[in-house]
């Protein structure tokens, strides 16, 4: 099977070694309440994603079929129309 390989591949590779763990924290007046008052149990984390990855870690490891990770895009208005922003 082929496979791809480069210069510090390595470390980049094992960098997540290197990331510690962190505890999410809820933080309620941010939080989404269903019709019926509760917690919906959906997040949105802001910061790291390696960080945010590893935080899920402990209690969704073999869970999540999904993740989506919205990747910073400076170049956004230049390219986007505001129509789609």
């Amino acid at each position: 099977m082929p496979t791809l390989n480069w210069m510090g591949k390595e470390k980049v590779v094992n960098h997540h070694r290197d990331v510690s763990y962190r505890v999410l924290e809820r933080v309620p007046e941010k939080g989404v309440i269903d019709s019926t008052g509760s917690d919906c149990g959906n997040m949105i984390i802001h910061g790291d994603n390696l960080e945010a990855l590893k935080a899920l870690l402990p209690r969704f490891e073999g869970k999540v079929d999904c993740i989506y990770i919205d990747p910073p895009n400076p170049d956004r208005i230049r390219t986007c129309p505001d129509s789609v922003l």
